[in-house]
């Protein structure tokens, strides 16, 4: 049995506009491990916000080849797809995307509830995982009566209640002052070390890079080491 979670081969992503066409990505090639920590740095516009994107599925590539889990996803139907990427990946952003009629309770057993779980069920699930990221006193608050520490744990929790084989995270502490920013990080290390799960960060933030196993650089379309 493969340990590979997300494969990527000469990856290619280009945007038009008109007549103006700009490559973002060029070749791009990666091979993502269950339970690898991997940091992908750049400049600002450099693309690592699109190549995450790409390797979740979000959008589709110019040329190349995405596989989750082995499966091409360019051979997936939308509805398989959208199955494949709620099961087996999390998503954290800079900004939490909290729902904001829902509590944080809500919120996470969300995704759950989505893929099939009984709603009683998902939120018993929801209140064990809020209460390992330290919102057991928050279950019942909704995002704008939470602090902005507290909406990204939140938002943490909710991208691996459905215990993903991969978490993608853009920016995720980019919002935050630097205290709350390494509590959230050392939170992500700790996850991913007793979920044992892949995560691949995008960050600008070299001190929290340099925590992963590995960094790579993204700098004219090509990811280096």
């Amino acid at each position: 049995m493969t340990n590979t979670v997300i494969k990527c081969s000469n990856l290619s992503k280009r945007f038009s506009d008109g007549d103006l066409e700009t490559d973002v990505l060029n070749d791009v090639s990666l091979h993502i491990e269950k339970g690898d920590k991997i940091a992908i740095v750049g400049s600002s516009g450099s693309g690592k916000s699109t190549l995450l994107h790409l390797l979740g599925g979000l959008d589709n590539t110019t040329s190349g080849v995405v596989e989750i889990l082995g499966n091409d996803i360019s051979r997936l139907s939308v509805k398989a797809l959208s199955k494949l990427r709620n099961k087996s990946l999390g998503f954290v952003y800079q900004f939490h995307h909290l729902l904001p009629e829902f509590t944080a309770l809500e919120n996470v057993a969300l995704p759950l509830v989505i893929g099939g779980t009984r709603p009683n069920q998902a939120k018993q699930q929801a209140e064990q995982l809020l209460n390992k990221v330290g919102l057991s006193h928050r279950l019942l608050h909704k995002p704008s009566e939470l602090s902005g520490g507290e909406r990204q744990r939140a938002a943490l929790a909710r991208a691996l209640i459905t215990e993903p084989d991969c978490l993608l995270a853009d920016e995720p502490t980019g919002n935050l002052d630097h205290k709350t920013a390494q509590a959230i990080f050392d939170l992500i290390l700790e996850l991913n070390e007793s979920l044992g799960i892949a995560l691949i960060v995008v960050t600008h933030d070299h001190e929290l890079a340099s925590q992963m196993d590995k960094v790579l650089t993204l700098m004219d379309g090509k990811l280096t080491t």
